[in-house]
C-alpha cells in the first residue's frame, strides 16, 4: 500500500477535531471517514476520540469490502461507512455522530416526528430516515443503514445516534449542526412545537436543488 501524504492526514485529523468542537460528539462516540481514492478511505480508529485524533488513532480501510490495508483496527461502523460510499459515489464523507438533542429524540417514544421545524432542515437535509435499533457493529445495522442513506442524507438510528453524508467535512458537519438545532427546537418546545407546512418545506426543498 502506498504511504498516504501527510497532507491528507492532516486534514483528516482537522475534520475529525472539527466535528468534536461542534459538540456533535463525546468521549470515544461517533466516527469519521472519508474517501481518498477510488477504493480507499480513512476512518477513526476503534475507540478513538474524534477530539484527540491523530495519525495512530487513524485507520485504512478499502471501500469496496471494508477490509483494512494497515495494522490499525478501524471503528466497528466500517460496515456502513465503506457501505454509504459505495453506493453514494457523488459523496466523499460519512458522520455518524451522536449530538445530545438528536439523540434524546432517537430515543423518545415520539413516532412521526416532523424536523421541519426551522428552514434549515428541509433546505440542507431533505427526508429524514429512521432505523430501528440494531446492535452496533452488526452486518444488520450495516445493511440498514447502507440502504436508508442511498436515497436520504441523513438517518436516526434509534437508541443510537445519527448518520450524514457529504462531499466534505463542511457539509457533514453543517447536515449534523442543524439537525441538533432543529431537534433543540423541538425538545424544547414539545407539544407546543409547530412544524411548517409541507407545501413550504417542498418548496424549499426543490429550491436547494435547483
Amino acid at each position: 500500500m502506498k504511504v498516504i501524504p501527510n497532507r491528507l492526514l492532516n486534514e483528516f485529523i482537522a475534520g475529525c477535531r472539527h466535528v468534536a468542537a461542534h459538540g456533535l460528539v463525546r468521549c470515544s462516540s461517533g466516527n469519521l471517514s472519508w474517501r481518498i481514492g477510488a477504493d480507499r478511505m480513512l476512518i477513526k480508529s476503534s475507540r478513538a476520540w474524534l477530539s484527540e485524533m491523530t495519525r495512530d488513532a487513524t485507520a485504512v480501510c478499502r471501500i469496496s469490502d471494508g477490509k483494512p490495508l494497515t495494522d490499525i483496527t478501524p471503528s466497528i461502523e466500517i460496515g456502513f461507512h465503506a457501505g454509504i460510499l459505495r453506493r453514494r459515489r457523488e459523496m466523499n464523507v460519512v458522520l455518524h455522530f451522536q449530538a445530545p438533542y438528536a439523540t434524546t429524540l432517537a430515543c423518545s417514544r415520539r413516532k412521526a416526528i416532523n424536523y421541519n421545524i426551522i428552514p434549515e432542515a428541509p433546505y440542507y437535509l431533505g427526508p429524514i430516515a429512521e432505523v430501528p435499533y440494531l446492535p452496533p457493529g452488526s452486518k444488520a445495522l450495516a445493511e440498514a443503514v447502507t440502504y436508508a442513506m442511498q436515497t436520504h442524507n441523513i438517518v436516526q438510528l434509534r437508541n443510537h445516534g445519527q448518520v450524514t453524508v457529504g462531499k466534505d467535512f463542511r457539509q457533514v458537519i453543517q447536515n449534523a449542526a442543524f439537525f441538533e438545532m432543529a431537534c433543540e427546537i423541538l425538545c424544547h418546545a414539545g407539544k407546543e412545537a409547530r412544524a411548517m407546512s409541507a407545501k413550504a418545506a417542498q418548496s424549499l426543498r426543490t429550491a436547494h436543488t435547483v
